[in-house]
């Protein structure tokens, strides 16, 4: 029965029914913070809490900027962009990111005096950190006597001489701003939406809908959702976007707490996990990182994206696979710089596992993200809902509440005819059967339209619900096989024929 008024197409994951103890594509959302103080008019290209698209690699660096592994803790949204698109698993796209960084606010308030040394028409200095748009070189005006660019190779600006036969020389004064991504904080991740119709950070994600007509069904902030705060924003935003939608989180635990201590073993994490409430069923939480042959340091989250996305894509994104034992592009487990952990096997990472936590292992001679619970989940703890207990089950509830609504939504309004009623009940069964077919789910589910959940009131108040009981398909968590020793076998030493 209803009990609020009620105007749309709704999608609702209920109370599990046991017996015992869709969207078109996956839509990955980041939220973070990007160099695009290196992009050139970044004012009108509207590159600040707003949804932009990547495809690959030089995609990225044009849209958003780019810089180097050692300085994506100031600018994290690039960790996605070398997740996605430069690694040697093999890239997957596109991505919509979210940047909070804005060089009109979180700037130095002092330009930045440097003497710039011209040699054959041509100067180079390394900024990662300069605003483009404020580079002035004295006496001097770009695109009459000087051009500038930006090498994301080498990170460095380069100030050419416009007019080859009239070249640059000597030493010039050179002033800019620079971005201060210090000043950025989790407020600003977290953002909201006011009153005058302006979003920022987690609350723009809601544009992603009105402006891109796509479904986030996947949201991180690597970087940023080891705070707390940040966690807990991140269930928020995924929970019910526009009113409708619902996404799933991969989330991180510190390698370093709020207090400066170490969090670089076992007892530690799982302590830290507990203490900061880090058990929602919608996400699930990674520790510690890891890092590629070129020193990269990766987020497992940020992988874990990764290898969703790519395990939905496998099954025509319908996400009925979990990211675990999916090779990553990493050498080791990362622990912080100075910790003294050479890292953990299979058989110790069941500690991590058993308690809620994901993480990597070596197995088969590669690196795997390891784990298919959600941050929920407790080996032994009975108040586990048993949706809660695999990644998969969560996000299939998902995608099939998402799935329905995007379907008939723009049925919302139609006169609600028997026709109608019966349409839908056809059409989700459809989808259902498919499902099963490709081994998504289990079972015979059906759509059922109960006269008890639909009384005569809500009839005519216009408000209709279907109910849809389902079984995702569990993952194969173990693969267990019994040997013993018998001795029937030496049976065949004897000869059933008489000697002579």
């Amino acid at each position: 029965m209803a009990n609020e008024y009620l105007y749309g197409a709704f999608g609702h994951i209920g109370e599990t029914v046991a017996q015992t103890a869709v969207q078109a594509g996956t839509v990955p959302v980041y939220v973070g913070t990007a160099p695009v103080n290196l992009v050139r008019e970044y004012r009108d290209k509207d590159l600040v809490n707003a949804p932009v698209q990547l495809y690959n690699l030089p995609d990225a660096q044009k849209k958003m900027g780019y810089t180097a592994h050692g300085r994506w803790p100031a600018f994290t949204l690039c960790e996605a962009f070398a997740a996605h698109f430069d690694n040697t698993v093999g890239n997957i796209g596109p991505i919509y990111v979210f940047n909070v960084l804005d060089p009109d606010i979180h700037r130095k308030a002092v330009a930045t005096t440097k003497s710039l040394a011209f040699q054959n028409g041509r100067a180079e200095f390394k900024s990662d950190t300069i605003i483009l748009d404020t580079f002035l070189l004295a006496e001097k005006m770009e695109g009459v006597d000087f051009t500038l660019d930006y090498s994301y190779v080498k990170s460095t600006v380069i100030v050419s001489s416009f007019d080859p036969d009239a070249p640059l020389t000597g030493t010039i004064e050179a002033t800019f701003y620079e971005v201060d991504t210090d000043a950025v904080t989790h407020e600003d991740i977290i953002g909201g939406v006011t009153a005058g119709g302006q979003y920022s950070g987690f609350g723009a994600i809601r544009l992603l809908y009105t402006e891109c007509f796509q479904v986030a069904n996947l949201i991180a902030a690597p970087g940023w959702s080891h705070i707390p705060a940040i966690y807990n924003a991140l269930i928020s935003a995924g929970r019910k976007i526009n009113g409708h939608w619902d996404a799933f989180s991969p989330a991180d635990i510190p390698l370093v707490d709020s207090g400066g201590q170490k969090v670089d073993t076992i007892e530690k994490a799982k302590a830290w996990r507990r203490a900061n409430g880090y058990q929602s069923e919608r996400t699930k939480v990674y520790w510690p990182q890891g890092i590629d042959n070129n020193g990269r340091i990766f987020h497992l989250s940020t992988l874990a994206m990764v290898e969703l996305m790519r395990a939905d894509f496998s099954h025509k994104s319908v996400p009925m696979e979990t990211c675990g034992n999916t090779q990553i592009p990493i050498i080791r487990q990362y622990f912080g710089e100075g910790s003294t952990n050479r890292g953990f096997d299979e058989e110790l990472a069941k500690d991590l596992t058993s308690q809620g936590i994901s993480t990597a292992i070596s197995r088969g001679g590669k690196w795997v993200l390891w784990g298919d619970h959600t941050a929920a989940y407790t080996y032994g703890d009975e108040m586990v809902d048993p949706r809660a207990i695999f990644d998969v089950s969560m996000r299939m509830l998902m995608h099939i509440t998402n799935s329905f609504q995007r379907e008939w939504g723009p049925t919302i309004d139609d006169p609600m005819t028997f026709q109608i009623k019966d349409r839908i009940i056809n059409r989700e069964q459809e989808k259902l059967d498919a499902l099963v077919t490709m081994g998504a789910l289990l079972g015979s589910p059906r759509v059922l339209f109960l006269e008890t959940e639909n009384p005569k009131t809500d009839l005519m108040n216009g408000d209709f619900r279907w109910d849809i009981p389902v079984t995702p398909t569990p993952p194969l968590k173990s693969a267990s096989v019994y040997v013993a020793y018998t001795d029937t076998g030496f049976s065949a030493y004897y000869n059933d024929e008489e000697v002579a």
